[in-house]
């Protein structure tokens, strides 16, 4: 019964229109009325509580970071770096795409930022040079899909605040399957162009090539020294965000002199209202979180799913196919902060390690964000490249079953995560 409510309350609140965090509070609420304790005291003091963490400032300074980062110069030199590096092979600006997206990732740790950034600078390249303009787009929405998972990623920082897990080892852990969604990408684009007829561009001279790594120098040290960071206990995640922030500020206003100070206003702006929703998403479901465990819903799933506890492989597909389902609705973060109190009880009976599933189950809300009909980086493609969401998800349908087959090849396989975050963090 408790179960029914809590799924009943939730989706009947969203069907309604509400906003996924009142619709978080509205489900809070009717488990208190279920369970006759409601009082609005208990429910505001959550509210609060929810928001009052010390790990997730990291969030507003990753924003910023990647506000700065977008406007400041060095999105658009990680491009050109990728451009000379690789654009002359045969369909090279896809391979410059996933490239530029990789390391944009262990700069901003936003996915929606990177879509943006890439959209804007690449798409307009690809048609130029006669790509085929869905195929392009989907693939730039597929490549910003590593922004969640290579570090500093500001979906670990909510997935271990809500579920505990440490911050620093997640960052660590998503390294190499971020590496392997990015090579998934590039056989896939190479499959897909190797019989197309598209002329690449000049191969860049020795020279052109140095220039733009010496020119991108700067951007490329900001993910160096907050992994180098991470990995050595020299600042946790919160202090690593701060860094990035004062590091892309420093490199924008005084190495690349391209952001002004005029310009700071609308950053921090930005960086604040988005924050601002994020921010809002955690403190309401940190009142769904507080009703779940008082409701012993956890227990109830437990029991329900009993059988498959001695079955952990089993378990995690279970628990992905979820996911994957819910992220064809809903957002990554209200998905992260509504799933994670209810799956973790499971992954510790069955006892799958905490870290190996905050990976999976961030790849599965990364892969989220390209799904149809939801699919925010969809629509930021869409909008940001003038291209209609039919087309771009047309697109990025190829790519998308890509990662989620690398996905699944973790769940079979946890060493391809576990191995290499061992050897990382040690």
């Amino acid at each position: 019964m408790t179960i029914a409510i809590f799924l009943g309350s939730l989706l009947g609140a969203m069907a309604l229109g509400l906003p996924i965090a009142f619709a978080l509070l509205a489900c809070g609420a009717a488990l208190m009325l279920h369970l006759d304790m409601f009082d609005a005291q208990i429910l505001a003091q959550n509210l609060l509580e929810g928001a009052n963490s010390f790990p997730l400032l990291a969030v507003p300074f990753f924003m910023l970071a990647g506000e700065i980062m977008n406007t400041g110069g060095l999105s658009r030199r990680i491009v050109n770096l990728a451009m000379a590096l690789v654009g002359h092979v045969k369909g090279g600006l896809g391979y410059v795409a996933i490239m530029a997206a990789a390391i944009m990732s262990a700069l901003s740790g936003s996915a929606v930022a990177d879509a943006a950034a890439l959209a804007a600078l690449l798409l307009p390249m690809m048609t130029r040079a006669g790509y085929d303009k869905p195929r392009s787009a989907g693939l730039l929405a597929s490549a910003a899909v590593m922004g969640p998972i290579i570090p500093p990623s500001i979906g670990f920082v909510v997935f271990g605040v809500a579920a505990n897990v440490s911050i620093s080892k997640l960052f660590i852990a998503g390294i190499f399957p971020g590496i392997l969604l990015g090579a998934a990408l590039w056989f896939t684009w190479w499959w897909m162009v190797r019989r197309q007829k598209i002329e690449p561009t000049p191969r860049a001279s020795r020279a052109e090539v140095m220039t733009a790594l010496k020119d991108a120098t700067f951007a490329l040290g900001l993910p160096v020294i907050v992994i180098v960071g991470l990995k050595f206990g020299v600042f946790t995640p919160t202090e690593a965000a701060v860094v990035a922030a004062v590091y892309a500020l420093f490199v924008s206003m005084v190495v690349y002199k391209e952001l002004k100070v005029s310009q700071l206003y609308g950053l921090f702006q930005a960086a604040a209202q988005t924050t601002a929703v994020v921010m809002f998403l955690v403190a309401a479901a940190m009142v769904s979180a507080w009703m779940i465990t008082v409701a012993n819903l956890p227990a109830e799933l437990v029991t329900l799913l009993q059988p498959l506890l001695d079955q952990p492989t089993v378990l995690l597909i279970a628990i992905m196919v979820i996911t994957m389902l819910v992220g064809t609705a809903m957002d990554m973060t209200p998905t992260i902060l509504i799933l994670t109190p209810v799956f973790m009880p499971l992954v510790k009976a069955a006892g799958i390690d905490p870290v190996y599933f905050g990976v999976l189950f961030m790849i599965n809300n990364s892969i989220g964000l390209i799904t149809p009909p939801v699919g925010t980086i969809l629509s930021t493609v869409a909008g940001v490249g003038k291209i209609s969401m039919d087309e771009v998800t047309r697109g990025v349908w190829p790519f998308m079953i890509a990662q989620f087959t690398v996905m699944f090849l973790m769940v079979l396989f946890p060493q391809l995560v576990t191995v290499p975050a061992r050897w990382f963090y040690g």
